[in-house]
Parts: C-alpha cells; sequence; structure tokens
C-alpha cells in the first residue's frame, strides 16, 4: 500500500497501464489485494489511478473500464493492515457491496468500506472512482458503527454528506502543501467529519433513548472523561454507573467493541495526536504516555507499534521534522 503513517503531505504519483496484469499488480501496491474480473468482451484494456498523500491520508483517483474488484475473506484475513475507505464514483456507476448490504452510486455519490473484511465492487462504463483511505486505527468509529456504515449510499452534493464530498474531492483536485503537522491535523480532521457523517447517518430521525442506551452512552462518556486515569477499566466504569461487570460487558457488546479495546483504542489516538502536534514538541514521550493512562513506556511502545506500525519516536520524527 502507498499510504503509511507519516507519509510525506503533497507528494503525488501517476500511473497508467494497457495491460491487466500490470493493472491488478498496481492496484495491489497502491491499495490492497483484489481479486480483478474485467470485462472480457471489451477488444482493449486501460487503466490509471493517481495517489497524493497528506499525512497518513491517502487521496486517489481510480480510472479503468466495466470491472469487478473482489476482496475475498482468504484476501482479507491474510493482510496483517485495516484501512478504512470511501470511495466516490465521479464517472460511470458503481454498486458496492459489504456487511450484507448493496449501494447504486452515480456521479457524486460516495459510501464507507473497511478493507478488513470481504467487500465486492462492480464498477460499470468508463468509470472514474475516487478513494480516500485512512489507517483503521485512526478512525474513530467502533466495530459495531462500522459494520453498520458500510456500503450506504451517500450524496456527495446535499446536507452534511455534501459538506464531507465537497472537503474530498478538493483534497484531490489539490492536495494542500502543508506542515507535516498541518496535514496530520487535516487528515485526523477530515476522518473525524467522516465519523460524524456515518454515526449521524445511523442515528436517523431522533429518538427516545431506552433506558440500557442511556446507560450506555452515560458509561461511554464517562469513559472518555477518565482516560488518563491509569486505573481505569471494566470494573471501575462498572462501580461507578452501580453495575455488575457482567452488565458492563453484555452492554458494550452492542458497540461491537469490549470496554478495555474502547479505553486502548481512545488513549492511543489521543496519544497519537499530541505526538503529531507542534505545540507539544517538547513533552517528552513518556509525559505523552503518562498523560493519557500508560504508566509503562514499554507497554505504551508495543500497544502504539501495534496500532499504527511504527515507534511513537519514529512517528513523532516524521510528522515534525525530526
Amino acid at each position: 500500500m502507498v499510504l503509511a503513517p507519516g507519509s510525506a503531505p503533497g507528494g503525488t504519483d501517476r500511473h497508467a497501464t494497457r495491460r491487466f496484469d500490470e493493472w491488478r499488480d498496481t492496484i495491489r501496491h497502491d491499495f490492497v489485494a483484489l481479486d480483478i474480473a474485467a470485462d472480457r468482451r471489451l477488444g482493449t484494456f486501460a487503466g490509471t489511478v493517481r495517489n497524493a498523500t497528506v499525512a497518513h491520508l491517502q487521496v486517489s483517483e481510480v480510472c479503468s473500464v466495466d470491472q469487478v474488484c473482489r476482496r475475498t475473506p482468504s484476501l482479507a484475513a491474510a493482510d496483517d493492515q485495516e484501512f478504512l475507505q470511501i470511495g466516490m464514483v465521479t464517472r460511470g456507476t458503481g454498486v458496492l457491496e459489504q456487511d450484507g448490504r448493496r449501494a447504486a452510486l452515480a456521479g457524486g455519490d460516495f459510501a464507507i468500506y473497511e478493507t478488513g473484511r470481504p467487500f465486492r465492487w462492480r464498477l460499470g462504463g468508463d468509470w472514474c472512482l475516487e478513494v480516500f483511505t485512512w489507517p483503521r486505527a485512526s478512525v474513530g468509529l467502533d466495530a459495531g458503527e462500522s459494520a453498520r456504515a458500510t456500503a450506504l449510499r451517500m450524496d456527495g452534493r446535499e446536507g452534511l454528506s455534501g459538506i464531507v464530498g465537497g472537503m474530498l474531492r478538493g483534497l484531490l483536485a489539490a492536495p494542500p502543501r502543508l506542515t507535516a503537522a498541518g496535514a496530520a491535523r487535516v487528515a485526523d480532521e477530515t476522518g473525524d467529519l467522516v465519523t460524524t457523517l456515518a454515526v449521524e447517518h445511523l442515528a436517523g430521525p431522533l429518538a427516545v433513548d431506552r433506558p440500557q442506551q442511556a446507560l450506555l452512552r452515560e458509561m461511554l462518556t464517562y469513559v472518555d472523561a477518565h482516560l488518563a486515569d491509569p486505573g481505569l477499566g471494566p470494573a471501575a466504569v462498572a462501580r461507578a454507573h452501580f453495575v455488575s461487570v457482567r452488565q458492563l460487558h453484555r452492554l458494550f457488546a452492542t458497540t461491537g467493541e469490549t470496554v478495555n479495546r474502547r479505553i486502548r483504542r481512545l488513549r492511543l489516538e489521543h496519544c497519537r495526536r499530541e505526538l503529531a502536534d507542534r505545540r507539544r514538541a517538547g513533552d517528552p514521550v513518556t509525559d505523552v504516555a503518562r498523560r493519557w493512562g500508560f504508566p509503562d513506556l514499554a507497554t505504551f511502545s508495543r500497544a502504539f507499534r501495534g496500532a499504527y506500525g511504527v515507534s511513537p519516536t519514529t512517528y513523532r520524527a516524521r510528522h515534525l521534522g525530526g
């Protein structure tokens, strides 16, 4: 995959080919491994890919002829990296399938999908697809929200989805020349907008919360507010809300994420953002870790590398130009 945490902002590359075997290799290199089948009735084949990076966000334009692209269960299972992607159709048609849903997209429409699970694109006509890719760990959707948000058609021209769509199109049309820290903030803030869009899209019209839903929301708010406490864990959250640990786990199961996994993910995300913030460049990595509930530097470093692929020190150096 072209994208990597800490990629230099603004760099652009383009690849064009008329060979189908070369096309499959290009897609595998620039994105993830896919099983691709082109329409054999076509006399000629052609495809182009253009990529740029804004820190850990990769923005791409992919154009070709009729074909089906599948991320099979075996291909997804064999890949140790997971990404969240948005696919926006700008020419031709596209049908995205994932998590039991099917989204039919035309010009300006887009949908969210994840590479860690099987998906299928059916792309028709002389098509172009704009693809926006974040490392999965950098996006705030929990597993349950993601499983309900994929393969849903979103209108890139109206409402909140229109605002997000316009921002995404602008990033590809003219990738901004930014400092590494500025690029990281743009990538994060765009990812936050995508998260907000997905959650709002799922929520639909406001309704009265059932008691258990209200309790879960209180628990999630409590976790967010106490991330700096090294003692935060299932027992502490359950105790603060006068429920059993078993009941706590049962409620969190509806989010698709365990209590400990949510705490760890949010702590790492706060640390990642601070390490890319030039205003905190003088803070030792140990202080950043402790500020967000990691009292042991070795444990923090292992967790950070597992989530983002590099050590905290390397990540900071890449983003702050050290």
